[in-house]
């Protein structure tokens, strides 16, 4: 058959034009994407940045005299039921339970978001997730991840405008350090020493990112890497422990001291030093959670050696529940909004003004900060509502602040909780098959739970009690209207 050079040439234009749609579409796809991740650019609010400039300069510089010293302990992935103050028998606490029978402990305290970047801009800002603008966890700049954030354009940093514990305690009179994860983005603008602490030591991020590397610095003098990639995390114990002991020994004794130790454990890959590995009956997540408790022991001695500890308020909590190991409460695990997820560890101990025992109080981590104003008499931000309560009378064994908790997730409001009732609404819930990697998400709800027999969330009781769900979806209504008309909560 001869060989017909007009047909082919037919053939091959009508291929070109056909080939022509879906590679012109996929390089402007690609071109799309590139310009919108190199193009996006998170921007402060400069109006409430002045604001917080001004309310800062009002606070006077007078903390001292009667003023406490300040030390928030914070783990990372840490259950409601890892320690042995809420019951574990398998891990061995004994410095945070000795802190926990002199203290108050908080049965009904909330983390404000199941992961942990959303969670700690909430509790150190006193404002939950949404009003924060840091809905979603930060990556290491450059990265994959980072560069799909930047697409969406979900925030990379905490934005400059909030105002954080440490910036207050700060222009109060306070000496601010900070040892452990920040998690609030890396950039320049969103460091620790940016946000009102004089010292710094630790880590942008979770240890499972990378490059997992350690920081340090001080205020006024930037940070730098002290520690390259990759970091030994079987001394992380060791490093984060040495360096808060040397800071509550370097801090002067003119100043009341506020320390934020964010450890970056018991979140994954779990690390153990030799000499701490095989303590526990819980295999290598209980001996890392036993060297937590070590690390709290000894900054205990370092305060006593201070000799302040009388006059010490210290807080102990997690951001959020247990992820692949772990003891929660109830459903779920980290990243959910079910109990597992959410429902925290909390002790305060404070020997010459927190009462010991134990309360139902509802609390959540956005308390923290308003709390503080309180105890030390400090004007709040005029600029900005703040969504936490004083948990003053509380720790002192009085009522709690609270008549409901609301429960974000990504900056989406999830459930609502009561003193007696819990309603969430109608949303997907996984359903993982083994061995299949990847879940099914089926809506399911809106379900209301009985939170005094049911602490699980095993039993939906809506059709019982139509009018506690109904009373509790007007709650929910409300509150997501009143956000969509102020998400940042400006005044």
């Amino acid at each position: 058959m001869p060989f017909n050079r007009p047909a082919l040439k037919k053939w091959l234009v009508r291929l070109a034009l056909v080939l022509t749609v879906p590679v012109g579409l996929a390089v402007f796809a690609a071109l799309y994407v590139t310009f919108k991740i190199a193009t996006y650019e998170q921007t402060d609010d400069a109006v409430h940045m002045a604001s917080k400039a001004d309310y800062l300069k009002s606070i006077a510089p007078s903390a001292g005299g009667d003023a406490p010293d300040i030390v928030v302990i914070l783990f990372d992935d840490l259950g409601y039921g890892d320690v042995g103050f809420t019951g574990n028998q398998m891990i061995d606490t004994p410095h945070m339970d000795a802190l926990a029978a002199n203290g108050m402990v908080l049965q009904n305290y909330y983390a404000p978001a199941p992961v942990c970047s959303p969670s700690r801009a909430a509790m150190l800002t006193g404002r939950m997730a949404p009003r924060s603008g840091l809905t979603h966890v930060p990556f290491p700049s450059g990265t994959p991840l980072d560069r799909l954030n930047r697409f969406f354009g979900n925030p990379v940093r905490l934005p400059r405008e909030e105002i954080l514990i440490s910036d207050i305690l700060q222009a109060a009179g306070f000496h601010t350090a900070m040892v452990g994860k920040w998690h609030m983005g890396d950039h320049a603008e969103s460091i620790p020493t940016e946000f009102g602490f004089d010292r710094f030591f630790g880590t942008y991020y979770s240890n499972d990112m990378n490059p997992f590397t350690l920081v340090s610095g001080r205020a006024g003098q930037g940070e730098a890497v002290s520690h390259a990639a990759p970091v030994d995390q079987t001394q992380l114990n060791l490093l984060y422990a040495e360096t808060a002991e040397t800071f509550i020994a370097d801090a002067p004794t003119d100043k009341p001291l506020y320390l934020y130790f964010a450890h970056n454990f018991p979140h994954v890959p779990l690390y153990a030093a030799a000499q701490e590995t095989g303590r526990s009956d819980a295999g290598l997540y209980g001996d890392v959670v036993q060297g937590l408790d070590d690390s709290v022991g000894r900054i205990v001695t370092a305060l006593k050696q201070r000799g302040r500890f009388d006059n010490t308020l210290i807080v102990i909590t997690s951001d959020n529940g247990p992820w692949w190991e772990g003891r929660g409460i109830g459903r779920g695990r980290k990243g959910v909004s079910f109990e597992g997820g959410i429902h925290v560890p909390f002790v305060a101990h404070w020997p010459r003004a927190v009462k010991p025992g134990r309360s139902d109080a509802l609390a959540m981590g956005t308390d923290l900060l308003p709390t503080l104003l309180e105890e030390l008499d400090l004007p709040a931000p005029p600029d900005r509502l703040i969504d936490g309560k004083s948990l003053a009378s509380a720790l002192r064994g009085g009522d709690g602040p609270h008549e409901v908790l609301y429960h974000y997730a990504a900056g989406t409001l999830m459930a609502v909780r009561s003193a007696t009732h819990k309603y969430r609404a109608r949303k997907g819930v996984a359903y993982p098959t083994d061995p299949v990697r990847f879940p099914i998400f089926q809506a399911h709800g809106p379900w209301l739970f009985d939170m005094r027999a049911d602490r699980g969330e095993a039993y939906d009781l809506s059709m019982r009690h139509p009018d506690i769900a109904a009373r509790m979806k007007a709650l929910m209504d409300a509150k997501n209207a009143e956000m969509a008309e102020n998400p940042r909560g400006w005044k």
